[in-house]
């Protein structure tokens, strides 16, 4: 005879630990999705999207006059823009990936902040998806080209942005050699004026020293005349001691 209380028990078992692997994975589930909904955004919130959706489901007022609808031209420059931003998100993701997995792999960077990518990664891609169907949707085979229009928008938006960079620093580097013109011409000008005062002081110095040279000639060019004299006295007193002897 089959013994069903030896059997039961083993299924028993069997039961309580699947129901309570069952519970736990659930309640896992649902504190790990609440935990990253509640993190912080890695991007700040799409304005050109929701400015797409406002103008796609505007809806009529609800005066007696009739509603214009939105013209598609006016849509398309909309998903347009909308598409240009997440090329910037692209880039962005792409560029910071590489350097937070280095950083996590290092265990500089917390479970949270990888987390917070992954989601913005994936909404990015759902983004993407988005907006090649509303491009189909607005013209046929449109999706196929949207991006590559929003790149090049993207890249002229750069190389303006790069060249008002260039004349801002263009303008302060002219007021900058302007100031430094205007000291280097001060300088030069005190150098100057150094210099010719320097020049004139050995002149003056010059004129003295010819002054004191015909001074000196002239003392001698009177000293033989002197000494002349003096002679001529000395044969006199000569004479007249002879003539009494």
């Amino acid at each position: 005879m089959v013994d069903w209380i030896s059997l039961a028990v083993p299924f028993a078992y069997l039961g309580i630990l699947v129901g309570s692997l069952a519970t736990f994975s659930s309640l896992y589930r649902k504190r790990k999705s609440a935990k990253s909904s509640s993190l912080e955004p890695w991007f700040p919130p799409h304005l050109q999207r929701n400015i797409y959706l406002s103008l796609l489901h505007l809806e009529p007022s609800g005066s007696k006059e009739k509603s214009v609808a939105v013209p598609d031209s006016v849509l398309k420059a909309a998903l347009l823009r909308r598409a240009a931003e997440d090329i910037n998100r692209i880039i962005a993701i792409r560029s910071a990936k590489q350097a937070l997995n280095v950083l996590l792999q290092r265990g500089s960077v917390g479970d949270d902040l990888w987390q917070r990518f992954l989601r913005a990664e994936k909404e990015v891609e759902d983004e993407l998806k988005d907006v090649v169907q509303e491009a189909n949707a607005l013209a046929q085979n449109w999706g196929q080209t949207i991006f590559q229009s929003a790149s090049e928008m993207v890249n002229n938006t750069s190389v303006r942005q790069k060249v008002a960079e260039v004349q801002a620093q263009a303008k302060a580097d002219r007021e900058w050699w302007d100031r430094k013109r205007a000291s280097i011409q001060n300088d030069f000008m005190k150098e100057l004026d150094a210099g010719a005062s320097a020049s004139s002081r050995p002149n003056t110095s010059v004129g003295e020293k010819l002054g004191s040279d015909e001074d000196a000639v002239l003392v001698e060019a009177g000293g033989p005349a002197a000494t002349g004299s003096a002679t001529g006295g000395g044969k006199g007193g000569g004479k007249k001691r002879k003539g009494k002897k």
